[in-house]
């Protein structure tokens, strides 16, 4: 019956967890620290309402010009 040191260091059963999910890591453009990669499948909309917005805007900008 030892009760000090152990001779024997058992090894810890260490679960590694994988990033294997569907998300992409890392940027959409490499070199660009903007957008995330995940940038597309959060915000499926961005492109159609920021066109939108800019339409709206110039419609407003040309109506101040007259």
């Amino acid at each position: 019956m030892s009760k000090g040191f152990a001779t024997e260091s058992p090894v810890p059963n260490k679960k590694k967890f994988s990033n294997s999910s569907n998300v992409p890591m890392g940027r959409l453009i490499s070199w660009s620290p903007w957008p995330p990669a995940d940038f597309q499948t959060r915000y499926p909309a961005f492109p159609f309402v920021l066109t939108i917005l800019i339409i709206v805007i110039g419609q407003w900008y040309l109506s101040f010009l007259r």
